[in-house]
């Protein structure tokens, strides 16, 4: 709202970066995927790009009417895409600077776009109540998903790619599947607005930040809620994992910003990076939804390779059948790895456990007769 940037380094006592020169509140911030520069969005209707160093350079780019909510870049970094409340969803050439062209079906504000990872597609989040999803090259609306009761705060693509989530000023965060359109999940877990979401790179997990005041991450492959965290003291505006996911980061409306580390997740990094896929069996959190399936794309996860790897012998077996038996061991793959991760789980409370009946008796001890 200071109508500047911070760019912080993660080094302790190093210093901070203080970028001037929008002329209102700074509504939104992205990095490219070099780091080499940083895009940021504002009341003032403008777009800079700045180089991130001690002098601050930047670039303006003017083409919006009004407030830039949203500028997010691609994975390619040769162009960005904007959100603003004069309805339309505007792309822009990154080395080029300059404007390229609009999307405008909206008939309300919007709050948020974003890229998908391979650059074909763009996903937008409106007050119209609406998520649509657009082609780059046609710029044509493929779908609108419109199962949203109020507006629509902010949208993001899973890592894979095959699906959107989406949060809205309803309380809620919905998962779709971009290749069927079909709802997948439904999550009711907020008190308040859901101001932004964030996926982990590895696909499983989801973190939410609300006017609530708390954070919550979501377990997609179990479809479930895992944990609520407390910081901040006031509404939770915005949220984003880091780009390996070993730490992610919260601001609010307490003019705080908050660096957390992701130890919620009991397997090892690496390996969940390898595995990066959608998860399988889903299930909704409100009850309003049967159970529904979550297709592995093939080539993805260990699942299909399983599959794969077998010598291949001539056979009359039909593609439905073929495609069932894939299914069918992707599934039980899944559920290896949830038995897994819930008997590590298990693990760690009996050691918390016996942690506390250590120093339950160490209490006694002390205590005198």
């Amino acid at each position: 709202m200071d109508s500047c940037l911070m760019v912080w380094h993660m080094k302790p006592q190093s210093r901070a970066y203080r970028f001037a020169g929008h002329k209102d509140a700074v509504t939104c911030v992205n990095f490219s995927p070099s780091g080499h520069l940083l895009a940021s969005g504002s009341r003032d209707k403008t777009v800079r790009i700045w180089i991130p160093n001690v002098k601050g350079e930047s670039t303006v780019f003017r083409a919006h009417t009004a407030t830039v909510r949203s500028v997010h870049f691609c994975s390619d970094g040769q162009s960005f895409v904007t959100a603003s409340d004069d309805k339309t969803v505007k792309v822009w050439s990154t080395h080029r600077q300059k404007f390229l062209f609009s999307l405008s079906q909206h008939i309300n504000w919007v709050r948020c776009a974003r890229f998908s990872p391979d650059g074909r597609l763009i996903v937008s989040a409106s007050d119209d109540k609406t998520v649509k999803l657009w082609d780059k090259t046609s710029r044509e609306c493929v779908h609108s998903y419109c199962e949203h009761g109020s507006f629509v705060t902010s949208v993001d693509f899973h890592p894979s790619g095959t699906c959107i989530a989406a949060a809205g000023m309803d309380n809620t965060v919905k998962v779709w599947d971009v290749r069927t359109h079909r709802l997948l999940q439904h999550y009711q877990l907020h008190s308040a607005a859901v101001n932004a979401l964030s996926f982990h790179p590895s696909g499983n997990y989801l973190l939410t930040a609300s006017s609530d005041s708390t954070l919550k991450i979501l377990d997609l492959m179990e479809g479930r809620l895992l944990y609520t965290l407390h910081g901040h003291q006031g509404p939770a505006t915005t949220v984003a994992f880091s780009r390996t996911g070993e730490y992610f980061a919260s601001g609010g409306s307490d003019e705080q910003v908050m660096v957390w580390k992701s130890n919620f997740d009991v397997v090892d990094y690496g390996e969940v990076l390898k595995v990066h896929r959608p998860p399988a069996p889903l299930a909704t959190s409100s009850g309003s939804l049967p159970e529904v399936d979550f297709p592995i794309p093939p080539g993805r996860g260990r699942s299909q390779e399983s599959v794969q790897s077998q010598p291949q012998e001539p056979t009359s077996m039909p593609q439905t059948l073929t495609s069932t038996l894939e299914h069918i061991v992707g599934q039980l793959d899944v559920l290896t790895q949830t038995v897994s991760i819930l008997e590590q789980r298990l693990t760690l409370t009996e050691d918390r456990l016996k942690q506390c009946l250590e120093n339950q008796q160490l209490i006694m001890q002390r205590t005198p007769p």
